[in-house]
């Protein structure tokens, strides 16, 4: 699938170039047709002789990045000087940094902000807990924890390498619902260790939000932590998927007229994130249900889950899905279901495939940066499709949900997330799309409408003061 010009490959070159003659005409004509997008050309010094000029360009990768720069510096006449990554300059020094909330600007405030003053607050919090919640960061505060294990697009880069995603996380956290989120990346990926660590440092924080942590590992810490914990314990690439997927889902029926107890969906990938798509998908509703995965249509007389542990992930969605007992593979059953699903791998999909689909298909393919299917080609006989892609209508990106999540379950001063949060999540989320503007291109709001956060905080706030064990 061709690949557009993409910010997140966005460079600035510095040249020099004489004042006279075609130079500067040509620094466009040459990095659009090496496949680039000049997004600005400034002028930053001149003289009589020379100009210095600072183009910014949009590539598809590193690697052509590199050979835009390498064209440019064969203009006649040019100087190549300085490369700037505008996506590392922006990571220079990390995404986040901690700020004091008031000024510590003589001995009064110090010792009201230290010691001695702080001694009182101490007291207090010891002889009544709960009050951290009122007189410290705890009650606006997120713990982001990973083991860079399974980082997406990248897979087991470790902690290290999973930190600017993990800065990244906290940035959008305060971004789009002003929560103070922590970056913690932890230097061990067992499992008991990893509950362990997070139990331990719990009691700083309002909530504790899983990030890029492997299956079938996630599902256990996630399940141990809820279990050991008074605060919310969420794991973003699970549930904050699904809860995208399901108001993306909510609205995609509406457009095709369909009813979501009726349609016949099929999914492609039974990992974390397709598991509690699936469970969630089905306390939405969804009665008929097919998962596939590497080796086909799970179901219960496949020869590597008949003596599978009931425990397993993939015995319970053989042992809860498939009511009418499809085998085969993908393309199979694939065949005249209303609603397709992929958190897999790229091309396992193609257009005869979509094509085969009953009428009105919806096609969600999610892997990213490579989908299931080129949305273009899914868009020929599909009614709506969605991807994880910026660069195609109909993005399903998590960012619409955890900051508005975490602001509901945080002011509710939640202990726990539910079913219940989660299907209020993404109801409040398609409802973002009001009837007037609800199309097969538009069947889920941008990330930066303002809205969405306040919108799914309410409905998580309220499902969370209703839950019986708030």
């Amino acid at each position: 699938m061709a690949t557009a010009p993409s910010v997140s490959y966005s460079m600035t070159v510095r040249l020099e170039v004489p004042v006279g003659g075609s130079a500067v005409s040509q620094i466009t004509t040459v990095v659009e047709s090496s496949g680039g997008h000049v997004t600005a050309l400034d002028v930053t010094a001149s003289g009589h002789e020379r100009l210095r000029i600072d183009v910014t360009v949009a590539a598809t990768s590193t690697d052509h990045a590199a050979r835009i720069v390498d064209r440019l510096g064969e203009i006649d006449g040019v100087t190549l000087g300085k490369v700037s990554d505008r996506t590392f300059l922006m990571h220079l020094g990390g995404k986040i940094e901690m700020s004091s909330k008031h000024p510590i600007r003589n001995r009064d405030d110090l010792s009201m902000v230290y010691t001695p003053g702080v001694a009182r607050v101490c007291t207090q919090i010891a002889e009544n807990p709960e009050d951290a919640r009122r007189l410290t960061i705890k009650r606006n505060s997120v713990a982001v924890v990973t083991d860079g294990s399974a980082v997406l697009g990248l897979g087991n880069i470790g902690p290290q390498a999973a930190l600017p995603v993990m800065e990244g996380k906290a940035a959008l956290f305060k971004r789009f619902a002003g929560i103070d989120a922590w970056p913690l990346c932890l230097d061990t990926q067992d499992t008991d260790a990893i509950v362990e660590i997070v139990k331990a440092i719990a009691p700083g924080f309002a909530g504790i939000n899983l990030e890029d942590i492997s299956a079938p590992r996630c599902f256990e810490i996630e399940a141990r932590l809820r279990e050991a914990l008074d605060i919310p314990v969420f794991h973003d690439d699970q549930h904050g998927t699904a809860i995208v997927v399901l108001a993306s889902l909510h609205n995609a029926l509406r457009v095709v007229g369909k009813a979501i107890g009726d349609v016949r969906v099929v999914m492609s990938g039974a990992g974390a994130a397709g598991t509690a798509i699936l469970k969630l998908l089905m306390a939405a509703g969804v009665k008929h249900a097919v998962v596939c995965d590497i080796n086909g249509v799970v179901h219960c007389e496949r020869d590597d889950l008949k003596a599978a542990d009931g425990g397993t992930a993939l015995r319970w969605i053989a042992d809860n899905t498939n009511p009418d007992g499809v085998t085969g593979t993908l393309k199979e059953a694939v065949a005249g279901a209303d609603v397709f699903i992929g958190v897999s791998a790229p091309d396992v999909l193609s257009a005869e495939d979509v094509a085969a689909m009953a009428e009105g298909a919806i096609v969600f393919a999610l892997a990213n940066p490579d989908p299931e299917i080129d949305p273009a080609v899914a868009r020929r006989t599909a009614a709506v499709v969605a991807t994880g892609r910026s660069d195609f209508p109909n993005q399903i990106n998590n960012v619409l949900v955890f900051p508005g999540v975490f602001r509901g379950l945080l002011d509710a001063q939640s202990h726990t997330v539910t079913d219940g949060m989660m299907l209020a999540a993404a109801r409040a989320l398609a409802d973002v799309v009001g009837e007037d503007e609800l199309n097969a291109n538009y069947i889920i709001p941008s990330v930066f409408n303002e809205k969405v956060s306040g919108a799914v905080a309410d409905a998580v706030r309220e499902a969370a003061k209703a839950a019986p064990a708030n």
